[in-house]
């Protein structure tokens, strides 16, 4: 009876079992050993490593900063470091995107940091000068670094305190969203130069070629808009000069409207936009 209840016990299961203690223990045991080295070893060295395709802040910067607050860090113990109270402060910082600290077994500190990335510079009525990001906020201007990105002003009531702020006005909405069209489009990007808004609140394109007004409006319809001005650049100046219209406005639905210029005969000259352009070069004899 006994023997047949031998052969009826689970000797695999029980082995296994046994072997799963084993390796939870040693597990345990080794994550101890480890955490009471983590908690002795001390920060061997520190390295900062600066993201992004823009100047507005360097190493020595995030390093003066660290240091100044938390003191000199190579040395201290790992467990003395606060990493994520340095990621909150680090995020504070206008120009910064986004922070991540971490350290390694060997006891070296790594700061990553992503910075934002400028896309236009609005100047408002006031003189006051902000950036826009690729996020779409308000960031501050820098001393030391200039970023290649157009510049806008005019009529633009727009406030700025000086930090990283939401934009509050449509008119700033439909700028950023202009430049953002512009810097993706390598043609227009080389072609435009500036924007400007004037008294009626419309944004205006400054070429590099020529010295027409042109007159975007806003940032509705944008891709229609540029074919039209495409449609400008490319059947009608061929034809007439680069100088023979002063104005070229792009707000209306299906139409490019275009302006001579005084020293041609006064006339308004009305084409069809680009979806509609089969007809385009007999409206502009």
């Amino acid at each position: 009876m006994l023997k047949q209840l031998a052969y009826q016990f689970n000797w695999r299961g029980l082995l296994y079992a046994v072997t799963g203690l084993l390796v939870l223990a040693g597990l345990v045991l080794l994550m101890g050993f480890i955490g009471t080295k983590s908690s002795e070893q001390g920060c061997s060295d520190v390295q900062v490593v600066v993201l992004g395709n823009e100047s507005f802040i360097e190493q020595k910067d995030i390093m003066a900063l660290l240091v100044e607050k938390y003191g000199e860090l190579v040395g201290r113990t790992l467990e003395s470091i606060p990493i994520h109270e340095m990621e909150t402060d680090l995020r504070q910082i206008p120009f910064v995107f986004s922070a991540i600290v971490t350290i390694d077994m060997d006891g070296v500190l790594t700061v990553r940091v992503k910075q934002r990335e400028a896309v236009v510079r609005v100047i408002n009525e006031k003189g006051l000068d902000f950036y826009i990001d690729m996020q779409g906020h308000k960031m501050p201007v820098s001393l030391k670094y200039v970023p290649h990105v157009p510049v806008v002003n005019g009529y633009i009531s727009e406030p700025y305190n000086g930090a990283l702020d939401s934009i509050e006005s449509q008119l700033v909405k439909d700028i950023f969203k202009t430049a953002q069209f512009i810097s993706n489009d390598s043609i227009w990007n080389s072609q435009v130069v500036q924007l400007y808004v004037n008294e009626q609140r419309d944004i205006e394109l400054i070429p590099r070629v020529g010295n027409q007004q042109i007159i975007l409006g806003n940032a509705d319809s944008l891709e229609r808009k540029f074919d039209k001005l495409k449609l400008f650049y490319s059947k009608i100046v061929p034809k007439t000069g680069i100088g023979a219209y002063k104005s070229v406005n792009l707000k209306f639905a299906g139409q490019l409207v275009c302006e001579r210029s005084e020293h041609f005969k006064p006339e308004d000259i009305i084409v069809q936009d680009s979806t509609q352009q089969n007809n385009s070069s007999n409206n502009t004899q």
